[in-house]
């Protein structure tokens, strides 16, 4: 009898051990994703840090080496471009490395079209790490989380300069 529970308790450890927690990952990892994307959480998701936004306004700059929201918002289509294209199994164009090049790209006159891009390249790092396999969502879970926490970071810096700048509504996030 003794051998029996043995045998029994070990077969439980080696089954719960082996159990797979891909798809608890994947669906924590999407919503933080989601929540810095566009849906609001326990903070404003980008789409609204930067909607109702001027091209004038997204340029604006102070005196100091502070970047616009312009430039944060070209930066994170950047870095979430060539994330995107890496889930997708291409090959990102290449990089000097100088991480400055990332928010100097920010043209006033596609600003329109930048916010778009970005919304669009969030769509679709979603989308791809929702239909990822359990091995690639596994894999990617680590650089799809660090994706959303350096959205979140970016997002503040854009509602602070809203803030600062008197270009935030504090019941709706947008002015």
């Amino acid at each position: 009898m003794k051998k029996i529970v043995l045998v029994s308790l070990v077969g439980l450890v080696v089954a719960c051990a082996g159990r797979n927690d891909s798809p608890k990952v994947r669906s924590l990892v999407l919503d933080q994703l989601k929540y810095s994307h566009n849906k609001a959480n326990w903070y404003a998701p980008m789409n609204t840090a930067v909607a109702g936004l001027t091209a004038d306004q997204a340029n604006w700059k102070d005196s100091t080496a502070n970047h616009s929201i312009g430039q944060l918002v070209s930066h994170l289509i950047f870095w979430n471009e060539r994330n995107l294209i890496a889930f997708e199994g291409g090959k990102a164009p290449d990089f000097s490395g100088n991480n400055e090049e990332t928010f100097t790209r920010f043209d006033p006159a596609n600003w329109e079209k930048a916010v778009a891009r970005l919304d669009s390249v969030e769509s679709k790092l979603e989308d791809v790490f929702a239909k990822a396999t359990d091995e690639q969502a596994e894999k990617w879970a680590e650089t799809a989380a660090n994706i959303a926490s350096h959205n979140a970071y970016h997002t503040g810096q854009i509602i602070y300069i809203r803030k600062h700048k008197g270009w935030w509504d504090p019941e709706n996030g947008v002015k």
